[in-house]
């Protein structure tokens, strides 16, 4: 199985990124082709046999990735799967790489696999890492709904039947609208506990965008994939846990602009998806209500 490495950087982390690409070298098995995208930024120095794409503007997380897929052939078919990884993250292991091959290979129908993060200091998993309701044991690996967009191999079959990233989410959801198509299209999701990226701990919220763009993504993702009698309730109900969480006037000022954002401004293509994939959804413990 051919594997692909998508890596965007801002160009700010260049010890954090040169890491990286090494960790991804020194995997065992077949070499892992990489392609770094600058996503507004100059790259920087690369080892030889690194592949780089400078962009004039930042396109935003799926933006970039997008781009990166596409450095791989259309949809990035010259290769079988793609890792998408965070420029600060790092893989300890030198086995990641086969245990990839090796679950694509033992399930034909998977197709995409989440990593377990972890603090490289700690070795601590935030239960925000875990992209399942029953977060608790990040050691237990199972079928999810939505994945880590910077810890995660796609099958580029999934990206050639359902589509890339939208684009133009810029930052958050992005993931879950991918799994989304991807599961619609009778495709699988794993969590993988065994498989590791090493990545800091940090808030989401330390980006000056966040609240605005996951209100306003969140009203995206629903409009562009739910069934039309299931949206007021999933949005119910992220406005009620919104509220419950209690954030600053500023940041709920944000958030509820954001949400009105949403809704008046266009989404892309609408796909709902069939109410067998909501029945999926639910049997993995997370309906499209939450």
């Amino acid at each position: 199985m051919r594997l692909g490495a998508v890596i965007i950087t801002m160009g700010d982390r260049p010890g954090e990124l040169r890491a990286l690409i090494d960790s991804v070298l020194r995997q065992n098995g077949d070499p892992v082709e990489i392609v770094v995208v600058g996503n507004g930024a100059p790259v920087g120095a690369v080892p030889d046999g690194v592949r780089t794409v400078e962009l004039p503007e930042n396109l935003g997380i799926p933006g970039g990735r997008n781009v990166g897929i596409e450095a791989f052939g259309t949809a990035g078919s010259d290769v079988d799967a793609l890792l998408f990884l965070d420029d600060d993250g790092l893989l300890p292991h030198t086995d990641t790489t086969e245990l990839i091959r090796g679950a694509f290979a033992a399930d034909p129908v998977l197709g995409i696999v989440s990593f377990r993060i972890t603090d490289p200091e700690t070795g601590l998993t935030q239960r925000r890492h875990v992209p399942r309701l029953r977060a608790s044991d990040p050691l237990r690996s199972s079928r999810v709904t939505t994945f880590l967009g910077g810890a995660s191999a796609v099958r580029t079959k999934v990206l050639a039947e359902v589509g890339a990233l939208p684009g133009g989410f810029f930052y958050a959801h992005e993931e879950t609208d991918l799994a989304w198509r991807a599961l619609d299209a009778g495709w699988m999701i794993d969590y993988r506990a065994d498989m590791v990226l090493n990545h800091p701990t940090m808030p989401p919220s330390r980006h000056a965008v966040y609240h605005r763009m996951v209100a306003r993504n969140r009203v995206w993702l629903a409009r562009r994939n739910l069934p039309a009698v299931v949206v007021p309730f999933y949005l119910g109900v992220w406005v009620l846990l919104t509220l419950v969480r209690r954030p600053s006037p500023s940041a709920l000022k944000a958030w509820f602009g954001g949400f009105r954002e949403g809704w008046a401004t266009p989404c892309g293509p609408r796909r709902p998806m069939k109410w067998r994939t909501v029945w999926r959804l639910t049997r993995l413990g997370r309906p499209p209500v939450i």
